[in-house]
């Protein structure tokens, strides 16, 4: 049993009119807004908790993003119980494929919506199991004793060829004409510890404040917000998001 402490926050930044990102808060969905709850896990059997980064012209992006996160909460809720990890793990990726099929699909059938695609990064928590699932560059973070730890692996150019800068050009997403679509979906393999930290977030953190800042803010008692204001001193050249949640 452990008590969830949450916060969320979405901002459109200082050089983008437009807000493409979407944070599914566990229950529930955070654009250009701020959210904080908290909850026992011993009351739920499952919950979701993800980020999606949209990317497209027009107003494509935060309809990929909001899309995804509608499906995938629904999709979550309606799970049965009881399934094994790889019951689930294949519930997933069954899940990834049809949504990428979506959301690809309106893309071709809108051309105001052409080419619209989104990361997808977050926690699911089923049967008394955390798992963690990824595409694209979105991440999660890990605080615990103080050390921070990028958990996710970005699906990305950068990544490839080992250089961290700006302007990353992502490899894989939901969308967006991306064939060959995978996301990553793994069981936590050591528990989540009273103490522990956990932070996703959209690149429009991470390309703006360095992970040693992050770490400091977080253990400065920073919660999801004053990680976007951060990144907003910064320059703020993107949309930022964050959600965090603490165990206590």
């Amino acid at each position: 049993m452990s008590k969830i402490v949450l916060s969320a926050a979405s901002r459109v930044g200082c050089v983008r009119t437009n807000n493409e990102d979407m944070i599914l808060a566990y229950d529930k969905l955070v654009r250009s807004d701020m959210y904080q709850t908290e909850f026992m896990t011993e009351n739920y059997d499952r919950f979701v908790i993800a980020l999606a980064d949209g990317m497209g012209g027009h107003k494509a992006g935060e309809v990929a993003s909001s899309d995804t996160l509608t499906n995938l909460q629904y999709y979550v809720n309606d799970l049965p119980r009881g399934l094994a990890v790889g019951e689930l793990e294949e519930a997933m990726m069954e899940w990834h494929r049809s949504v990428n099929h979506i959301i690809d699909s309106k893309g071709h059938a809108d051309p105001t919506m052409t080419q619209m695609g989104t990361t997808l990064v977050g926690i699911l928590y089923y049967n008394q199991h955390y798992y963690w699932m990824n595409c694209g560059d979105s991440r999660i973070y890990r605080l615990r004793d103080g050390q921070l730890t990028q958990l996710s692996t970005d699906h990305s150019l950068n990544n490839v060829r080992g250089e961290k800068r700006h302007s990353n050009i992502i490899t894989n997403c939901i969308g967006a004409g991306c064939r060959n679509s995978y996301m990553d979906f793994f069981e936590f393999t050591d528990n989540f510890l009273t103490g522990d930290t956990y932070m996703i977030c959209s690149d429009g953190l991470n390309d703006m404040v360095p992970d040693n800042m992050i770490c400091q803010l977080m253990n400065d008692g920073a919660n999801a917000n004053d990680l976007c204001d951060a990144a907003i001193a910064a320059g703020g050249f993107d949309n930022v998001s964050v959600c965090m949640f603490a165990v206590h």
